[in-house]
């Protein structure tokens, strides 16, 4: 089952006629979910952080930011350690934007509906630019345009966090999910295991210029940073 990826399954939250109330939960939980398996506070602590200046302000987009729970994280983080990060989420869902922008503001962050390439037409750009568990959703073609516009939109540094396809992840994640009761956690996590990529296969149909990393037993990452090989 988990040989190959399963790039044709569909997460019921994607699907447009899902239950919303089973959506609203779904957005809900991930909270737990992104906080509990995602690996998100280590790697702002051994990517973004020492690149942080207390005396400057610095900008990072948060795409694909479904309910919005890693942008006010990371905000959070970079305020305790007393760092300025100004956060722009963004996700085309417009039922992801909706619940996002009705959360409990935070200083410094906002949410968009747009797309990222929408951004690069605007002229926008970010000292970051960061996304998770977004590209197992993608098709080739689109996880390409997501790679293209992370290069035209970071001045510094960009890092996709996505899961790594194999059997522990989908086995643990099975169990590990069974309270999450109500939403679309546990059925989509496993689709989105069989979906996602293998560091191999990652590797393998990422451009120049990017690097794939294991992250974790669950994870895979992809960076990419504009002063990457200069002296």
């Amino acid at each position: 089952m988990l040989g190959a990826r399963d790039a044709n399954a569909v997460e019921d939250m994607d699907r447009p006629d899902c239950d919303p109330e089973r959506l609203d939960r779904t957005y809900r939980q991930f909270a737990l979910v992104n906080r509990a398996i995602s690996g998100w506070h280590g790697l702002y602590r051994s990517r973004l952080r020492p690149l942080l200046s207390p005396a400057a302000p610095a900008t990072l987009l948060d795409i694909g930011c479904g309910g919005g729970d890693l942008a006010l994280m990371l905000a959070r983080w970079a305020a305790r350690d007393g760092f300025r990060l100004d956060i722009t989420g963004i996700d085309p869902d417009p039922r992801a934007y909706a619940f996002a922008e009705h959360r409990m503001p935070v200083q410094g962050v906002r949410f968009r509906q747009a797309t990222s390439a929408e951004l690069v037409v605007e002229g926008e750009t970010f000292d970051f630019v960061i996304s998770n568990h977004v590209l197992h959703h993608l098709t080739e073609g689109e996880l390409q345009g997501l790679l293209t516009d992370s290069v035209k939109l970071a001045r510094r540094l960009a890092v996709h966090n996505d899961l790594r396809r194999n059997v522990l992840a989908y086995a643990l994640f099975a169990v590990g999910a069974l309270p999450m009761t109500g939403s679309y956690i546990r059925r989509d996590g496993l689709t989105s295991i069989r979906r996602s990529y293998t560091l191999t296969e990652l590797a393998a149909v990422v451009p120049a210029g990017w690097r794939a990393e294991r992250h974790s037993p669950f994870h895979c990452l992809l960076t990419y940073s504009p002063d990457a090989g200069r002296d």
